[in-house]
């Protein structure tokens, strides 16, 4: 069965009801704001507003502060869920990096492309995009492996990019962007109105109080230790919501968000997108909201995809087989170390390296190396033989190599003394070696 894309997420978001509802990884903070809200409403509604329903004559009218307080709380938790329980804003991510332009790594040289190695193309990091006629780098994300969109970033906490990223809210447990701002503006105003009328109705009853008994402001207090509780609460609450309803009003009216707040106030860079108070508020409050480029519900399409695992050139067989099973391990370690062996076995490196050296040498070298031969052939009377000296290399492998240093070489065979005035082939830099009855010499 075909799953579907909120089971196989790659983000840290937390799905419910079948993917229809999407939070942050810390939803559970939510419950804790829930109960911020519900709780301190709940007092009031039993110790206050049931107080004061019939201290209002005519119709009732108590029964309005009852109601009021009640609508206006489920309107402040409906906001709530849209701000928390909904996309806000995620790009998708690629399923591939984006191709690379021609731009070659400075780390390759030209020598080393003409020697058969590729050269590496990289991708930029930033881009530079306009917007109404400012200049602005766009990030490369590689987790999303794509160009972030101009006022995107990535959010560490939900692990992904978001559009318009203002901040992630542990209080709402989601990150605040592009589709949930405006709810998220709403919300938090709707609380800061909430605490007003909640501190306004408390003591509008501690006033009631001291009305019909005659009591002191002590004394109504002492009566009604609810009130007071609630509005020691509301006072300090206010002044937390109240102060970021103020603060997104200002960013509303300059078009900013809090991270690009804080990030162009350190770099201090132009605002390219604040186009004046009444479009920017037009553009947060009666604009329509995008549509999410997420369909959370719609089932994967199953690719058939081989996946290869590509080992650099330079990595060692050591490091291949220690991803390997533990018999598979010990059948290539010993083949390893038979390899080495026959690489650096003496007996057969003269064979070996003088054929390989025959069959690869340059024509150049070739000529020069048969000019040294008929030196030799005029010097002791008799043609060189190679293939001698080629079986005679595994009896003496100590001089059975035709030099592995470039430019040179040494031969062994049993060749007849000199005579003792003459030592020195001329034209040649040659030498009569006593020690080892050889005749030794390097080329230019």
């Amino acid at each position: 069965m075909a799953k579907r894309v909120y089971q196989v997420w790659k983000g840290s978001n937390k799905f419910f009801l079948c993917g229809r509802l999407i939070f942050g990884p810390d939803v559970r903070s939510l419950v804790v704001t829930v109960f911020l809200i519900v709780i301190p409403v709940a007092i009031f509604c039993v110790f206050v507003a049931g107080k004061l329903l019939h201290n209002f004559p005519g119709y009732n009218s108590g029964y309005a502060i009852l109601v009021v307080t009640i609508v206006y709380t489920v309107y402040v938790l409906v906001l709530l869920l849209l701000t928390s329980a909904r996309d806000p804003g995620i790009v998708p991510r690629a399923p591939h990096p984006p191709e690379p332009e021609d731009i070659f790594d400075s780390a390759n040289s030209p020598a080393e492309w003409a020697g058969g190695q590729t050269p590496r193309l990289r991708l930029p990091r930033t881009k530079d995009v306009s917007v109404n006629g400012v200049t602005v780098k766009v990030k490369y994300c590689d987790t999303c492996m794509l160009y972030r969109p101009p006022r995107c970033s990535h959010c560490s906490i939900c692990n992904n990019c978001v559009e318009r990223f203002d901040h992630h809210c542990p209080w709402v447990g989601q990150c605040i962007g592009q589709r949930n701002y405006r709810f998220f503006f709403m919300f938090v105003s709707s609380c800061t109105v909430l605490c007003i009328y909640i501190f306004a109705m408390s003591a509008l009853y501690i006033k009631f109080l001291m009305d019909d008994d005659k009591h002191t402001i002590w004394q109504a207090m002492r009566h009604s230790p609810a009130s007071i509780v609630l509005m020691i609460y509301t006072f300090i609450t206010v002044w937390f919501v109240g102060g970021l309803t103020l603060f997104h009003l200002y960013l509303i009216s300059i078009n900013q968000t809090t991270y690009e707040n804080f990030r162009y106030r350190c770099d201090n860079k132009v605002n390219p997108y604040n186009e004046g108070i009444i479009t920017n508020f037009s553009a947060i409050f009666c604009a329509n909201i995008k549509p999410s480029q997420n369909n959370f519900r719609a089932k994967v399409q199953q690719e058939a995809s081989v996946q290869t695992r590509v080992i650099p050139q330079s990595t060692d067989t050591r490091d291949v087989v220690g991803d390997l099973p533990a018999k598979v391990s010990i059948d290539l370690e010993a083949g390893r170390k038979a390899a080495m062996r026959d690489e650096f076995d003496p007996e057969r490196e003269g064979h070996d390296e003088l054929h390989s050296r025959k069959s690869n040498v340059p024509d150049t070298v070739m000529d020069i190396k048969e000019g040294y031969e008929d030196a030799f052939t005029r010097a002791i009377g008799r043609p060189l033989s190679l293939e001698g000296s080629e079986a005679r290399s595994g009896s003496n492998p100590r001089h059975s190599s035709w030099g592995r240093k470039s430019g040179s070489w040494e031969i062994t065979p049993d060749l007849p003394g000199l005579p003792p005035g003459d030592k020195t082939l001329p034209g040649n830099k040659f030498w009569y070696n006593n020690n080892h009855d050889s005749i030794v010499g390097e080329g230019g």
